[in-house]
């Protein structure tokens, strides 16, 4: 195993001599990576002195990082005790982490180094470590297993594109997934994937997708209240989300959004970008469309009445979420959501947390990210797919020509959610084996 890990570090170490242009651009021009370094190459994690019981959760970025607070709070009413540790492998990730988890550890992922994880390892001593969907790297499994640390997949998923090109390398993953204590997946589909890819099924558990149980479906909530006032909405106003998305998408939507403001004067457009590092452009985008803009990050106020009102009601402001973690609760605004990253070659962004509020919902046609989720929906009837910007234009006049019809499509999207709900409560079952001492449980569950 030693002479395999170091084989894994020469490999490493080629690919960050290959890829050393685009990092230096990144971490000079657009200031990326700088944030963490010893975290991540020498494993400098922040030392954990307690013996209580602790749960080390891995969630990438802040899709997986927002996942978590149903399933830490569950844990924490069944075992008070319990301590947690979260990692993030994105600077974004890590922001929202340190602000959804202030009482507990929040660091960056070690790369996979054979020192960095031994080192990571050492310093946090988890009781378990748990990724969340899937984020599998070899040298930190197999030390791991080496220090009889156990590893579980929970909210697992994988995507048919990344099966196929697991399955070219099932002499590489299969041994590493063999090595996990459990994969607990949302689908049937996934499970039988990972099944292929280990051949066998006896640590296997379909728990549905935690996704769910987090999702807010009321919109009288009090963070979608306070971006209300921030966008400076009226009652009588009809709002467009276009949410997660990448360039030319928010284009795509400024476009369809002033072609419909002709024939419906009441429309109002926010735009909310997948990346942090493009709110300056989308803005600019924007003013060179000659609009007003209201963007999120300079009107925040602790006092409600120091937002100030704009008075050219001819020409309403574009609103522009440029905070962090905020956009799940600006899709309770939306009347009609566009949901980014399926319009390009993304595959898509989550569109569970629009579906759980009801509205309207249009995706591009590349979400093989979410490709289970957007097959129920179709199947509920609970989505629209738009292949480009003239059917976005189209589905959009239709829906305000009969909102009644985008009101029916809503609900069906919102009863969709609510009968998904109850992972959370499952994959606790699952983990509390592991915070007992009693990994026989863990096990016969998994059966």
């Amino acid at each position: 195993m030693q002479i395999y890990s170091y084989l894994l570090n020469l490999v490493y170490c080629l690919i960050l001599v290959c890829a050393s242009p685009v990092i230096l651009y990144r971490a000079l021009v657009q200031k990326k990576y700088w944030s963490g370094l010893e975290q991540k190459f020498l494993g400098q994690l922040p030392e954990r002195h307690s013996t209580q019981p602790c749960l080390w959760f891995h969630a990438v970025s802040v899709g997986e990082v927002l996942q978590l607070p149903p399933l830490l709070e569950a844990l924490s009413q069944e075992h008070p005790a319990l301590e947690f540790v979260i990692s993030t492998t994105t600077h974004t990730g890590y922001a929202v982490a340190k602000e959804k988890f202030p009482g507990h550890l929040v660091c960056y992922f070690p790369l996979d180094f054979s020192w960095a994880v031994k080192r990571a390892l050492q310093r946090i001593r988890p009781t378990a470590v748990l990724l969340v969907e899937m984020e599998l790297w070899p040298n930190f499994v197999l030390a791991a297993d080496k220090s009889g640390i156990p590893v579980l997949i929970i909210n697992g998923r994988l995507s048919e594109k990344s099966f196929r090109g697991y399955q070219k390398l099932r002499w590489l993953i299969g041994p590493l997934l063999n090595r996990l204590q459990l994969i607990a997946v949302q689908t049937e589909t996934y499970a039988e994937r990972f099944q292929k890819l280990t051949g066998r099924s006896d640590r296997m558990q379909v728990t549905g997708s935690i996704k769910f149980d987090g999702i807010e479906v009321n919109r009288e909530n009090s963070l979608t209240a306070e971006l209300k006032h921030v966008f400076q909405l009226k009652s009588d106003e009809i709002v467009l989300v276009a949410g997660s998305t990448q360039s030319p998408e928010e284009q795509i939507a400024l476009d369809v959004y002033l072609a419909a403001r002709q024939r419906f004067p009441r429309l109002r457009l926010i735009l909310v970008p997948r990346h942090q590092e493009r709110f300056n452009e989308v803005a600019e985008l924007v003013k060179r469309n000659g609009l007003p803009l209201l963007r999120r990050s300079e009107q925040e106020s602790d006092e409600v009445g120091t937002v100030l009102p704009f008075t050219n009601r001819q020409s309403p402001a574009i609103g522009l979420l440029d905070t962090l973690g905020e956009l799940k609760s600006c899709w309770g605004l939306a009347d009609f959501a566009f949901v980014g990253g399926s319009l390009t070659k993304r595959g898509g962004q989550n569109m569970i947390e629009p579906a759980g509020y009801g509205t309207a919902l249009m995706l591009g046609p590349n979400t093989w990210n979410f490709k289970d989720v957007v097959d129920a929906l179709l199947q509920h009837e609970a989505t629209t797919i738009v292949h480009d910007q003239s059917e976005f234009q189209e589905v959009l006049n239709h829906w305000l020509e009969h909102p009644r019809l985008a009101e029916e499509q809503g609900a069906r999207a919102q009863r969709f959610v609510l009968d998904q709900r109850g992972a959370t409560l499952r994959t606790r079952d699952l983990i509390s084996p592991l915070i007992t001492g009693c990994p026989s449980d863990l096990q016969g569950k998994a059966a």
